[in-house]
């Protein structure tokens, strides 16, 4: 392996600049890129970072996505990385170098072509995407929370939803249907922000629109409860939050067809829709299926041993969502949560650089903090792992608040660091002081 000179610093590709990626290549470029003992790149086929959990807020519209979105450019600008934009659509091992394909603006024109970029160590963190099984009409008629523009267009679909049925309520008892597919944590805490946001923007001046009458909220789940990731106590009092906040609640339903009007059950009902989040399953981005012999699992996730490296070749690492990764050396694989991802960045941003001069990477060994699940405004609950001999202890109310809060604010000082997160924080909250807790456009 070639060791960093003045001339040639080792290179270190990294592809996906979700939680995970920007935390790595952020921290290797802070400490190795400005000194050019490495040379870091990330490639993205975006222009900008949004914090993946917060995707259910910008599309209840609690969350603007302009103020929270950070702009590679910028971020590589001042923690001494470079910014690669397209999507990354094939993997020469061979000659140790990736395809990045082509990227096109709105308007169709070439902005950039595909090119081919050179790694000595390659990272692939490129996150997952909602599993619709095959169902038919999901991709024609349902919106999916995988990227920030999505969540975007969902939330101006609700937004001139809710004047439709503003405008046609004088003469007619209509009523807005909106239907999530999926109760893990995202259609969870999309349900309970929903409830929150289409009451506020029934106040502002949308007068024909009584919320509790004509705005209905339902949550379907395929398996026995809601949030099969968590405890059974926890499943069972977020479900008693939800039905306290009318929300509807189908568990044991599979979806099996989606149309423009009606969401399709395999025991034969119809659920009418006007609106369509699915929320339900992941998989791994299926172009890492066909990525040079690499191992993948039946959901398209690369295999990786506990060090986080790919089966195949020891030159190629993977982690996040994407990446099958063992729980702490078990036959099991690590749940898709951020906090592994995040732990996950800031072990291969310690192991990553001694490696380039012979060490061996240290094995990964995940350690559960316990999960939180936010109601909005309404309420926060969730278990904090490991304080008391190594069982948890449940939270809620405001302790559980600050602590989800606080879980933001993580990610933001490891990219921004401690003073920049805290002054960005005060002028956030100072200026929702007067704007609309709730996006209108």
């Amino acid at each position: 392996m070639a060791h960093p000179t003045p001339d040639r610093p080792h290179r270190i590709v990294i592809v996906g600049g979700g939680a995970g990626g920007l935390e790595l290549a952020t921290r290797l470029g802070r400490r190795h890129g400005s000194k050019g003992e490495i040379e870091v790149v990330l490639v993205d086929r975006t222009r900008t970072h949004m914090w993946k959990p917060l995707l259910h807020a910008v599309a209840a519209g609690s969350l603007n996505i302009h103020e929270e979105q950070i702009d590679f450019l910028y971020q590589a600008r001042w923690n001494g990385f470079t910014y690669c934009r397209g999507p990354m659509t094939g993997l020469d091992r061979a000659a140790r170098q990736i395809v990045v394909g082509e990227v096109r603006g709105d308007d169709g024109d070439l902005v950039l072509p595909e090119r081919r970029l050179a790694y000595d160590t390659l990272v692939l963190a490129v996150g997952s995407l909602s599993n619709d099984f095959g169902t038919p009409g999901v991709a024609e008629h349902a919106y999916k929370l995988d990227a920030a523009w999505e969540a975007h267009l969902f939330h101006r679909k609700l937004v001139n939803a809710c004047f439709a049925a503003d405008h046609s309520l004088p003469g007619a008892d209509g009523r807005l249907d909106i239907v999530i597919v999926g109760a893990g944590a995202t259609g969870v805490e999309l349900a309970a922000e929903l409830h929150n946001t289409t009451r506020m923007l029934a106040g502002y001046g949308l007068r024909n629109i009584d919320p509790e009458r004509h705005i209905r909220i339902r949550l379907i789940e395929a398996g026995p409860r809601i949030l099969p990731g968590l405890s059974e106590p926890l499943s069972a009092a977020v479900a008693g939050v939800l039905s306290d906040l009318g929300v509807s609640i189908d568990t044991g339903v599979k979806v099996t067809a989606v149309t423009p009007t009606t969401v399709h059950t395999a025991d034969g009902a119809e659920f009418p829709a006007n609106l369509v989040v699915w929320a339900a399953g992941i998989r791994a981005p299926a172009f890492l299926h066909a990525l040079d012999g690499l191992e993948c699992d039946r959901i398209d996730r690369l295999v990786v041993d506990d060090c986080l490296r790919t089966t195949v070749d020891k030159n190629i690492f993977a982690f996040g969502d994407c990446a099958a990764a063992p729980w702490n050396g078990g036959p099991t694989c690590l749940p898709p949560r951020a906090q592994v991802a995040h732990q996950q960045a800031g072990h291969l941003a310690r192991v990553l650089p001694p490696r380039l001069h012979g060490k061996a990477p240290l094995p990964f060994r995940y350690r559960d903090q316990g999960s939180l699940v936010s109601l909005g405004r309404h309420h926060t609950l969730g278990n904090l792992m490991g304080f008391i001999r190594g069982k948890g202890i449940r939270i809620e109310g405001m302790v559980a608040s600050l602590m989800y809060w606080s879980l933001y604010r993580s990610h933001l000082i490891a990219l921004h660091g401690f003073w920049k997160t805290a002054v960005d924080t005060l002028t956030g909250w100072l200026r929702r002081q007067t704007d609309p807790h709730v996006k209108l456009h």
